[in-house]
């Protein structure tokens, strides 16, 4: 059974702390073996991502690292149509809700007659992780391709790794769909370099986003500076905020709908219903004997799960807010005012007929998001994650001597005498 609380309790803060400090990704220091794998990406080019791929993933890639556009085709035909169906409608409602994420530039003329503005452009070129096999997700194509190509980005470039040879020919298809520009089948951590530094056959690109294992992780925490990186993904996490109106069946299903993941991820629940609380554990036990994840998620749940009485529904905002987890279901009564109070969540689902696997494909938002707690101070991945903003500054001769002996005394005060030359120079000679 997961660990279970109650906010009544007298030790309730020092147990809840204990928990929220858990360490769940106990893949242990893959540093020195990430940093080897790189340096040889960065030495041996394709010679080095070849090796790796076959002591890694079992799999002979000389003949190409890259997917032929043929293969890719006949992938997205033998999937069946209600599949393609189903990606083609997810990719349009993404795609719809990120193109209205796209910024506005600015432009305008100060008081003092200084012209001032910031214009968005895309990176060159976007690399996007994907995990491979037959555990693969295209749900993550679309959540990573979509919002590069919103941006304008124009190179995408897909990783993923087909360790045995095993493909899942959905991810194929979501790269077809949302219209990936060049497909590489290789993985871990060799990927990552050969993205970031790029070898004989893979040009760098400027952005990595994606999940991945630890490895991955690690790879994309120490390309970080020669690339840009969408974050350190971490185990994935829920909470469910739910009062006692609630199908306990329901619940029990969206806790391990998060628990399949992994058994790294985490699945809690926050009720002030004490009947709730044991009915949820119950209806997740009759759950877990038929899902074909179960031993999965049944360790996820009783190893990293948690349920939560609080005395009243105001009482789960700073639990919440402690935890900032990477999703937040609220199945109550007046979610909107509940969630008004909440400061740290990836992505909020309101209501109870809004279950958080309906935004890991197909309601629109990225369900690339923040997790370990970094929701704090980081949002999910997004249209601007592909942009960059310059701004703009144009000053005539007038405006130069209205903010210009501001900046004089200010680089004279900082003991930079360059800089006050440089614009008072231009003063004298008006």
């Amino acid at each position: 059974m997961p660990l279970r609380l109650s906010a009544t309790s007298g030790d309730f803060g020092e147990a809840f702390e204990n928990f929220v400090k858990r360490r769940r990704d106990v893949a242990g220091n893959v540093t020195g073996v990430v940093s080897k794998i790189i340096a040889d990406v960065r030495m041996s080019g394709d010679a080095a991502v070849l090796d790796y791929t076959q002591k890694f993933d079992r799999l002979d890639v000389s003949g190409g690292l890259k997917m032929a556009p043929d293969l890719i085709a006949a992938a997205r035909d033998a999937c069946p149509p209600d599949q393609i169906d189903a990606l083609e409608i997810a990719a349009a409602r993404i795609r719809a809700f990120h193109e209205r994420q796209r910024p506005e530039g600015l432009s305008y003329t100060d008081d003092d007659g200084v012209r001032l503005g910031a214009r968005w452009t895309p990176v060159s070129a976007a690399g996007i992780y994907v995990p491979g096999g037959t555990a693969a997700y295209p749900s993550s194509v679309l959540m990573n391709a979509v919002p590069a190509s919103v941006a304008g980005v124009p190179r995408v470039v897909m990783a993923v790794p087909t360790p045995d040879g095993e493909m899942n020919p959905l991810v194929l298809a979501a790269a077809d769909i949302v219209g990936v520009s060049e497909v590489y089948r290789i993985g871990g951590a060799q990927a990552v370099a050969a993205l970031a530094y790029g070898t004989e056959t893979i040009k760098p690109v400027d952005k990595i986003t994606g999940p991945g294992n630890a490895y991955v992780a690690e790879a994309k925490r120490q390309v970080f500076g020669t690339v840009g990186i969408d974050m350190i993904a971490g185990p994935s996490e829920v909470i469910v905020v739910a009062d006692a109106e609630n199908d306990p069946s329901w619940i029990a299903a969206d806790l391990l709908a998060q628990a399949e993941h992994d058994t790294s991820s985490q699945s809690i629940l926050i009720t002030t219903s004490g009947a709730l609380a044991d009915a949820v554990a119950d209806a997740a036990e009759g759950h877990l004997a038929t899902l074909p994840r179960a031993s999965i998620a049944r360790e996820s749940w009783e190893a990293n799960g948690a349920i939560i009485l609080v005395k009243d529904m105001a009482d789960a905002v700073p639990l919440v807010d402690r935890l900032a987890p990477e999703h937040l279901e609220l199945a109550v009564e007046t979610p909107e005012e509940l969630a008004e109070k909440i400061r740290h969540a990836g992505a909020i689902f309101l209501g109870r007929h809004t279950p958080e696997a309906i935004g890991d494909y197909v309601a629109g938002p990225n369900h690339v998001l923040p997790t370990a707690q970094s929701a704090r101070f980081s949002s999910g991945l997004g249209v601007t994650d592909f942009m960059k903003r310059t701004t703009l500054v144009s000053c005539d001769a007038t405006a130069l001597s209205r903010i210009g002996p501001t900046a004089v005394t200010l680089a004279k005060a900082e003991g930079l005498d360059a800089h006050a030359l440089s614009v008072s120079t231009r003063l004298n000679n008006r």
